[in-house]
């Protein structure tokens, strides 16, 4: 008999059914006794109704001890009518009470297992971060089947409780076309939106708020639903269907679909922060190329204005001088242009081919000497060869500080000269600009519509830096930027 059970419990047919009353059957007939119906309701136990035809016996309950965990009595959980001697008949109940017990504890302990994996591979779903469809697809998949439901449902709504998504499990591809657009959150599923809790109901057909379904909808009776949250907000609705071997779904099934609706809405609300991530990406993308833009492209476009300023006047006084001016400036437009090309891909401008601090902010010098409006020279104090190994990141940021900061000079200091120097010494990297023009306040505050300061700092405070504006000695503007060397890497380390 408990053979028989057993091979039920892994294939719960009506001929493995058949086999348990055989067993049965054949164990009372040495002991005299004859048996007519035997029903059984334990889950996770399917349900069993058998009916083996004697019909003088009388009705016993089959009692399992407490499974509440409260102690004390015992739980009903089905009947048997036995005739016959009644020791002989108390007996045999025993043994059956103890074969279901054993059986019983089979299924437990194998629908635990069964949850433990779904959960497991739930959980892992949603720390991998993988596609929210794919992950919620799986959870209702699962749930479904621990729950022996033959349908389930999972739909997301929108802040006002529309359902926006809704991922079944149970239904073919081609049965959801044949149904057609997303239910609408009336009847019982708005009415779980609407009070936002659990409802379990043994028979959907006959509830006072049934609505009806459309043309194409499975037949369904027994129904539990349950709200989804996240952070304490409503995200969605997980929804069952037709109880397998059972006439509904129990609290066992109630507290099982509980823990997934969990998950579903971790799963839900890592979905919404990984859009809110990609969102403030793309708002810093945008940035940056607004930042690079005005840091490089512009300056370099305005440098070019500066050089060429004075050409119609070249064009009289010293023809071959605006000849030089005007193919300096079209060389140096086809660099901008390659520029804006690596700024909106993502790569590094022109002027970092070589990598190197020094080039580039010779490169910058000469650049702005050749406007004719500022002379500029370059100091570089690096005995240990350390800026040849500055990471390339770090080498982009400092030029964009310098090119804006010469722009700035050119543009509004008045200054004939200025100076750029870069002393790498042991314990910080340390950027020097300097002019000799009308200076600024360092306390005043940026005019509205001026980003060449914020942006400087912005630029070295992400590094770790600092970045300090001051009058100079004598009138003019300095700017000190200071980079520690355990921030700045090296370009090895970077690789590492």
């Amino acid at each position: 008999m408990l053979h028989a059970l057993e091979a039920w419990l892994d294939e719960p047919s009506e001929a493995r059914a058949a086999a348990i009353g055989a067993a049965i059957a054949e164990v009372c007939e040495p002991l005299g006794l004859s048996v007519g119906r035997v029903d059984l309701a334990a889950p996770p136990l399917p349900e069993l109704h058998l009916d083996l035809g004697a019909r003088d016996g009388v009705p016993a309950p089959i009692r399992l001890p407490d499974t509440d965990g409260e102690g004390g009595g015992s739980d009903v959980i089905g009947s048997v009518e036995l005739a016959g001697d009644p020791g002989q008949a108390a007996s045999f109940r025993s043994a059956l009470e103890f074969v279901f017990l054993a059986v019983r504890g089979r299924a437990s302990a194998t629908r635990a297992a069964r949850q433990l994996a779904a959960l497991d591979v739930a959980v892992r779903g949603i720390s991998a971060q993988r596609d929210l469809e794919r992950v919620l697809q799986e959870i209702v998949d699962r749930v479904r089947d621990l729950a022996d439901a033959e349908y389930a449902a999972l739909g997301i709504v929108d802040e006002d409780g529309a359902i926006i998504r809704f991922i079944t499990s149970g239904l073919s591809h081609e049965h959801r076309q044949r149904i057609g657009e997303l239910p609408r959150g009336r009847g019982l599923l708005g009415l779980i939106i609407r009070e936002n809790r659990t409802y379990r109901i043994p028979d959907i057909a006959t509830h006072p708020e049934r609505y009806g379904f459309p043309p194409n909808h499975p037949e369904m009776h027994t129904f539990l639903g349950m709200p989804i949250a996240a952070r304490g907000e409503p995200v969605g609705r997980l929804y069952l269907t037709n109880k397998r071997g059972a006439a509904e779904f129990s609290a066992d099934d109630e507290r099982l679909v509980e823990m997934f609706a969990l998950h579903a809405g971790i799963a839900i609300q890592n979905a919404k922060l990984q859009d809110h991530e990609r969102r403030l990406a793309v708002v810093d993308e945008r940035d940056r190329i607004s930042r690079d833009l005005h840091d490089s492209v512009i300056q370099s476009i305005y440098a070019q204005t500066l050089s060429l300023d004075d050409v119609p006047d070249l064009v009289e006084d010293d023809p071959g001088e605006a000849v030089r001016r005007v193919d300096d400036a079209i060389e140096a437009l086809h660099g901008v242009i390659r520029d804006i090309r690596n700024f909106i891909f993502g790569l590094r401008p022109v002027l970092l081919e070589s990598g190197s601090l020094e080039e580039g902010l010779r490169h910058l010098g000469t650049e702005l000497r050749r406007s004719g409006a500022v002379e500029v020279e370059v100091r570089v104090d690096d005995p240990a060869g350390a800026l040849d190994t500055l990471p390339i990141e770090l080498v982009a940021e400092l030029l964009a500080v310098a090119r804006e900061a010469l722009s700035n000079i050119a543009r509004h200091a008045a200054a004939s000269h200025a100076s750029l120097a870069v002393q790498a010494a042991a314990e910080a990297l340390r950027l020097e600009i300097v002019d000799d023009g009308r200076g600024i306040d360092p306390e005043a505050a940026t005019a509205r519509g001026h980003h060449g300061l914020p942006n400087m700092r912005a630029r070295i405070e992400t590094l770790g830096g600092t970045f300090e504006v001051a009058r100079a000695n004598g009138g003019g503007t300095r700017i000190i930027v200071a980079i520690p060397r355990r921030a700045a890497g090296t370009r090895e380390a970077e690789r590492a």
